[in-house]
């Protein structure tokens, strides 16, 4: 008897994220079309394990997990050109940034990381624009920021970043950020508002600043090796169904930007929003960043980025 193909989706969040619901998404296509044939389960949430958030990536790059999502930052140091879309106010809308991930500069980052990594890049999940939070005052210009204690996703691009900006940047996996959010040993943040709920950031922080500062896609990556020793019928299968829960989540993700607004403002939190002129003095404070970008990347990313979806 043959045996059916294990497929084990891996998240760091609960079931009831836009992220968790498009994995599922994913699963309940491929048991309507394979039924038996596949044995697909679930570990929404590795950090319910006593796993670190960053774990997810070696966990699938090693097969113990066959199909993950995690924030392209967390990749940087392996794949430097990833980086690039870790650059500041590089997208000036959620259609610019789709654009680009899903046309000539996503599928360069995919196979930039295919070179290095055992992945087999799927596509890219929406984790949206990021905004500042704290627990110290408000934020609306840079010289608010001076000498903030604030954490950052694992990228050397957005340390830098911060820095400019006058703060203290900390490269702190999420698990290491909310107990130290919880404690008040740090004083700041940065994520979508979703992500901000989510954890629970929002009962810690009253300060919020819509800087958007960061645009981030999760990639979705597959086990490289047991993607392909998949028969073609269920890799084209995956491939489709991926590409429908990507639309899915990305439209879930601005239903959830705006109740987690709602969700932030009804606990008493402030919420700055930034006329062009405050986000001007952030988009110039940040500005050697771009110019550092293209001493070392050169202008081919710059040109795919110019491409979007038109290739």
């Amino acid at each position: 008897m043959t045996q059916p193909i294990q497929i084990r989706f891996g998240g760091y969040g609960p079931p009831t994220t836009s992220f968790s619901r498009a994995l599922k998404y994913i699963g309940d296509k491929l048991e309507a079309q394979f039924g038996d044939a596949v044995d697909i389960k679930y570990v929404w949430n590795v950090m319910d394990l006593g796993f670190q958030g960053k774990d997810i990536l070696w966990l699938a790059e090693h097969g113990l997990l066959t199909v993950v999502y995690q924030s392209t930052s967390y990749l940087t140091e392996r794949v430097p050109e990833l980086g690039f879309v870790d650059l500041p106010f590089l997208f000036d809308s959620n259609e610019h940034a789709r654009g680009a991930m899903d046309g000539a500069l996503g599928r360069h980052l995919s196979h930039k990381t295919e070179e290095r990594i055992n992945y087999k890049v799927l596509g890219y999940f929406e984790n949206g624009f990021r905004h500042i939070s704290n627990r110290l005052r408000p934020v609306r210009t840079p010289a608010d920021l001076k000498d903030m204690r604030i954490r950052v996703l694992p990228s050397e691009i957005q340390a830098r970043t911060f820095e400019l900006l006058g703060a203290v940047p900390l490269q702190w996996d999420l698990t290491e950020a909310i107990d130290a959010i919880v404690a008040g040993t740090i004083d700041a943040q940065e994520n979508p508002f979703a992500n901000t709920v989510t954890y629970g950031v929002h009962n810690f922080h009253p300060y919020h600043t819509m800087s958007g500062h960061f645009y981030i896609s999760r990639g979705i990556f597959a086990n490289r090796t047991a993607f392909y020793t998949w028969p073609e019928e269920l890799k084209l299968a995956m491939d489709a169904a991926v590409k429908e829960a990507v639309a899915i989540q990305r439209k879930e993700a601005e239903a959830e930007v705006i109740a987690s607004r709602e969700a932030i403002e009804e606990a008493g939190c402030e919420i700055a929003e930034l006329t062009d002129t405050e986000r001007a003095a952030f988009m110039d404070a940040v500005k050697p960043m771009h110019d550092e970008a293209r001493a070392k990347f050169g202008d081919e990313m710059f040109g795919l980025l110019k491409k979007g979806i038109r290739t």
